[in-house]
């Protein structure tokens, strides 16, 4: 029992448990050391494509928010266009219905004119039949439609103002 000997042997025995440590791991290591090469050539890869690919990304983005902007300007102006266009029919529709009357009234002044030149003159204060205030003259069925359709458009007119 020579503690020499114990030495000896504990050193032999942690000697041989390193060397199987260290064969059992060669492998381990050498995978690991591929897996190292595969990640950094994967590093390299994505650092070369990625950038250009963020910046297509990042520019595309930006155009459609450009085209965007474009679509909802073009939206904006085209309903601003409809609505001066219906504001110029409405107008139209009016100054027509303006005219119209002018006209009927023209043609019932010339034609008073012309009877009044072609019939010879007769006391007028004796022959005049008056109306009672209460009687009003009859309107044309034409003349009943047209003061309808202002009537509407007042209250639409009116309903717009109203509601905005």
């Amino acid at each position: 029992m020579n503690p020499l000997f114990w030495l000896g042997l504990s050193i032999l025995l942690v000697a041989a448990s390193l060397t199987a440590v260290l064969v059992a791991a060669i492998p381990a290591l050498q995978e690991l050391a591929r897996a190292a090469r595969s990640a950094e050539k994967l590093f390299d890869t994505l650092s070369r494509d990625l950038p250009p690919t963020l910046n297509a990304i990042r520019n595309t983005s930006l155009e459609i928010t450009d085209l965007t902007d474009d679509v909802s300007e073009g939206v904006k102006s085209a309903s601003q266009v409809i609505k001066q266009a219906d504001q110029s029919l409405d107008s139209a529709r009016k100054q027509a219905q303006n005219i119209q009357a002018s006209t009927r009234s023209v043609l019932v002044g010339i034609k008073t004119a012309w009877r009044t030149f072609t019939h010879p003159k007769i006391n007028r204060h004796s022959n005049i039949e008056r109306l009672p205030m209460n009687d009003q003259p009859r309107l044309t069925l034409r003349e009943r439609e047209i003061l309808r359709q202002e009537n509407r458009r007042t209250e639409q007119e009116t309903y717009r103002n109203k509601n905005g």
